[in-house]
């Protein structure tokens, strides 16, 4: 699935207090990134940021920020604290547009990922009621991986369904923001208005960026360890129902939807939303050729496809291929999602928006194949949203997420909230 501009990375959890004040690091690498200095850049970046980023790669996203015009100013950056790295971000003007930079800056004071995002202010769905819920923060989890969340309950006579929102690849924050659209923020509005709790929470990945450096990094780490402890959580507070607890899974969240059930136990229901049926590879390929990669770099994600298909556990130490790992891969090897949540034996909503290029209806009708005849299974698909649920026209691509002052369509938020509550 699409990764987001680009991921923040992370070289190790160093525990030394730091050496260069990250503001001045990022500040540094911004400058050199804006004078296409990418040579000088690179000499910023941890050893894993190198290998990610390459020249070629910084040039293709020099030629988006030349396309927004000329630098108008640069403002004062905030920076957030992290375990072994801090996140400094600027929000620039340009001619055209104003765009917020972060950068991962490690203990050592290198810089470890990028990113970027447009910096339009969010502003509440038309369809939130901010005086219907609160919002209160809460901590998942415990120890070296615990994760801030945020609560959001309605105003009220409870108990209250509740939904944990599990996010799609990358690494998402609790709002899943993706360019200008933050998805679940608008969802945990909207739902919240409409009487369900909801909880979302930092994805691991984003706020331990180098969790994703383990040897034996997989799913598992990345996604279905918190979404049970969130699960667990929700079921303890005094707004829930604790016997009308849900998951909602996007994307890659919905793709492992069932396990994370199955591990748990005690659902209510799951909610799947623009998630592939079929394997990562293959959800890969087709992304490729939808937006158009073609010659040598097309020929060479047809052959890691391949390679991850013939996988064994003898290949565990092999080299990450399309970005993943042999345990990561084995991990998923053979995994049928419609397959296993066919033996659940509990309610299932699956949404789909049909102009998600990122993941297709080729997937919705396999999870649809899959489930046939499993009567508490709820199927609907949206014809004008895309990957993020916004509304649209024509041929989708990814710089539709960029337009600001988009939300979640709602008529999901509405036959979500419909679904959750009968």
């Amino acid at each position: 699935m699409l990764s987001r501009a680009l991921c923040l990375l992370s070289a190790g959890v160093l525990l030394a207090q730091p050496v260069a004040d990250p503001k001045d690091v990022a500040r540094k690498a911004l400058d050199l990134l804006l004078a296409e200095k990418y040579p000088d850049l690179a000499q910023l970046f941890t050893a894993q940021a190198k290998a990610a980023y390459s020249e070629a790669t910084l040039a293709k996203n020099g030629v988006e920020i030349k396309s927004w015009g000329a630098v108008a100013s640069i403002g004062e950056p905030s920076v957030r604290k992290m375990v072994g790295a801090s996140i400094v971000a600027f929000p620039v003007k340009f001619a055209t547009q104003s765009i917020t930079f972060s950068f991962s800056v490690t203990d050592e004071g290198l810089v470890s990922g990028m990113v970027h995002s447009p910096a339009d202010p969010w502003q509440h769905p038309p369809y939130s009621k901010p005086d219907s819920f609160q919002e209160r923060e809460v901590t998942i989890g415990e120890g070296q991986w615990k994760l801030p969340g945020t609560l959001s309950v309605p105003t009220g006579q409870g108990p209250f369904p509740g939904i944990v929102f599990v996010h799609d690849s990358g690494q998402g924050d609790r709002d899943e923001t993706v360019r200008a659209v933050k998805v679940f923020k608008d969802l945990a509005e909207g739902l919240a208005s409409r009487g369900v709790v909801v909880l979302r929470y930092e994805k691991r990945t984003r706020q331990y960026p180098t969790v994703i450096t383990a040897k034996d990094y997989t799913v598992e780490q990345e996604t279905m360890e918190d979404a049970g402890l969130a699960a667990a959580l929700l079921r303890t507070q005094p707004e829930v129902k604790p016997g009308r607890v849900f998951v909602l899974g996007y994307g890659l969240g919905g793709y492992v939807a069932p396990r994370i059930a199955e591990a748990d136990g005690k659902l209510a229901g799951i909610i799947i939303v623009d998630a592939n049926a079929r394997p990562l590879e293959d959800v890969a390929l087709d992304l490729a050729q939808y937006i158009g990669v073609t010659g040598p770099q097309l020929a060479v994600i047809k052959e890691s496809a391949a390679k991850i298909k013939a996988l064994t556990p003898a290949d565990e130490d092999a080299p990450p291929l399309l970005g993943m790992r042999g345990p990561y891969l084995l991990d998923l090897k053979g995994y049928d999602p419609a397959g296993q949540a066919k033996l659940l034996g509990i309610p299932m909503l699956i949404l789909q928006g049909e102009r998600d290029f990122q993941v297709t209806m080729k997937d919705f009708n396999l999870w649809k194949a899959g489930l046939q005849g499993q009567r508490n299974v709820t199927f609907k698909s949206y014809p004008a949203l895309d990957h993020v649920l916004v509304a649209g026209q024509g041929k989708s691509m990814e710089a539709d997420y960029r337009k600001p002052g988009q939300h979640v369509a709602q008529e999901v938020v509405d036959d979500v909230a419909k679904w959750v509550s009968q």
